[in-house]
């Protein structure tokens, strides 16, 4: 895929993306202190001293992960690097959640692909155990030839979804309108590795080829700027000291900002559930007639 944008905007998300990548590597967390692998049998495994973990999938089983901390709002950011190859019926998920019927969850799923095939990215928000608002991209790079960050930034005003820090988009709160939106539950972050060729790759017409097994996801340099929730301490800042680091408690976009979000939005979209018509018969959601950025 080629960017289709003007050399200032290619040379402004390059430079973006170069930084971030820079920014990541320098101030990762560590996976032995944070989080604990959680199903799989010993196909998750974290490696270099906390510095990397990998999840595996093979025919008897996939695996997973999830934080040891709790939180309740903030900018939470991971380098993955995607399972390589022929990948098709394979599902990456990484997302934060709370637990129950009426849980809140943020998603980034990545859907596998067939042999020179773009990933499909499925980003998607619960709220009070209702979701429905999907949102797919392909990406303009390829995730399995290095790692990339992927980024979650959720306070009280809105949500937004990064790659490479470029937003690819942004779900407001608006509950003035009667849309719920996730504010009140603690969540942790979760990722996990899973078989869902029954749906995953072009509706479930391509099947997982095992011939192909062990698929692996690799993942590093985990950051939470975050308010770490617990049942004494509603809200201990992971940064206490640093403005900077607490700027996504007011985070929204700039002109460059939404200009890459425009950009990614027209160039690399594929499904909306705002412009599925067919899908509502009754009307959009109320959320889909108030903001170009959902």
């Amino acid at each position: 895929m080629t960017f289709g944008c003007s050399s200032k905007l290619s040379s402004m998300i390059l430079f973006t993306m170069l930084f971030a990548s820079l920014m990541g590597a320098s101030e990762g967390g560590n996976f032995l202190q944070d989080f604990d692998i959680t199903w799989g049998d010993q196909r998750g495994k974290i490696l270099n001293g906390g510095q990397l973990l990998t999840l595996s999938l093979d025919k008897a089983s996939g695996s997973g992960f999830q934080s040891r901390k709790e939180y309740l709002f903030g900018r939470i950011d991971m380098q993955i690097k995607l399972v390589s190859g022929n990948s098709a019926g394979t599902v990456t998920a990484y997302y934060l959640s709370s637990q129950g019927p009426t849980h809140d969850e943020i998603d980034f799923e990545f859907l596998g692909n067939s042999t020179g095939e773009p990933y499909v990215l499925h980003t998607n928000v619960f709220s009070q155990g209702k979701g429905n608002r999907e949102q797919q991209f392909f990406l303009w790079f390829d995730p399995t030839k290095a790692f990339h960050t992927y980024s979650i930034v959720w306070n009280k005003q809105r949500i937004i979804f990064l790659v490479d820090n470029i937003p690819i988009r942004v779900f407001q709160n608006l509950e003035s309108i009667g849309v719920p939106f996730p504010n009140k539950q603690a969540m942790r972050i979760y990722s996990s590795l899973w078989n869902a060729d029954d749906w995953a790759t072009r509706g479930g017409l391509v099947k997982t080829d095992w011939t192909q097994a062990p698929f692996t996801a690799s993942y590093r340099n985990f950051k939470a700027n975050a308010c770490i929730w617990s049942s004494a301490s509603p809200c201990t800042s992971t940064s206490p000291n640093s403005v900077q680091d607490n700027v996504w408690q007011a985070q929204e976009l700039d002109a460059p900002g939404r200009n890459r979000l425009r950009w990614v939005q027209q160039k690399y979209m594929i499904y909306n559930y705002c412009t599925d018509l067919k899908r509502f018969p009754q009307g959009l959601p109320p959320e889909c007639k108030r903001s170009r950025f959902l």
